[in-house]
């Protein structure tokens, strides 16, 4: 997985600020339904600061959670019980080495599109299977590109303006450039805040890989995958031509 990836300590930071307000609840009540079905551990891939993992843990589910970003994992561990640090870790999905097996293994919001050769990407989904039991299942979802933002881009566009703290003000501008032939979105997160009397400015870049239909479907069939559908949303709903997502579900068969 690229390195480009890892939330730098400044993003990690506000990350929670930003996407309460700029990331809807569907994803969320899709994917905790999901963990709350399951009998046995599951695994989130990207776990980030919790938005997921807190309530699924805290609802009984018997969670773990990796994450390539030390910032991010810092962070989540400080929310957590000293006694419930050890189902967290700085791992990254395609050199995945936990010794356990689960029933359900989840990349919420976007984490497979951070993958950018299509040799890690067989890799992490072959690292998957590893780690699922008989029958256990793999969901992770991307966006269906948008053909005229990925040829107009996006300039400091933005998209947060709050406060972090009372009286503490936080903007975010987002910028892409896309290479078509590549199919990798180059993203810059401008974040400029308060801090002290003073405005600070800074910037991470980093890529992802957008896919198309029955290219996820090629790359989960050349795994030890098997695809059980792709679905349009998150109620499951058939892929159409209005769909801006796809849901994967995939599943080790034996």
């Amino acid at each position: 997985m690229s390195d480009s990836c890892e939330y730098p300590d400044f993003f990690a930071r506000f990350y929670d600020v930003i996407y309460d307000q700029v990331r809807n609840d569907a994803d969320h009540d899709y994917f905790l339904n999901k963990m709350l079905k399951v009998k046995g551990p599951v695994l989130e891939v990207g776990v980030g600061t919790g938005r997921f993992f807190i309530k699924a843990l805290n609802r009984g589910v018997d969670i773990f959670g990796i994450d390539l970003s030390p910032s991010m994992i810092k962070i989540l561990k400080d929310k957590l019980p000293q006694k419930e640090h050890q189902r967290v870790c700085v791992q990254d999905l395609c050199k995945l080495d936990l010794n356990r097996k689960f029933d359900l293994i989840i990349a919420p919001f976007r984490v497979f599109m951070h993958i950018i050769s299509v040799e890690d990407q067989l890799q992490a989904l072959n690292k998957v299977y590893e780690h699922l039991v008989p029958n256990g299942q793999f969901i992770f979802d991307l966006f269906v590109p948008n053909l005229k933002m990925l040829l107009e881009g996006l300039d400091n566009f933005n998209d947060f303006e709050g406060e972090y703290k009372p009286g503490k003000k936080l903007k975010r501008y987002s910028s892409m450039q896309a290479d078509l032939v590549n199919q990798i979105s180059h993203v810059t997160f401008k974040l400029v805040w308060d801090e002290d009397g003073k405005e600070i400015s800074k910037e991470w870049n980093t890529d992802l890989r957008f896919f198309f239909r029955y290219e996820i479907e090629h790359l989960i069939n050349q795994s030890k995958l098997e695809l059980v559908k792709i679905c349009g949303d998150f109620e499951e709903n058939e892929l159409n031509q209005n769909s801006k997502e796809f849901i994967v579900v995939c599943k080790r068969s034996s």
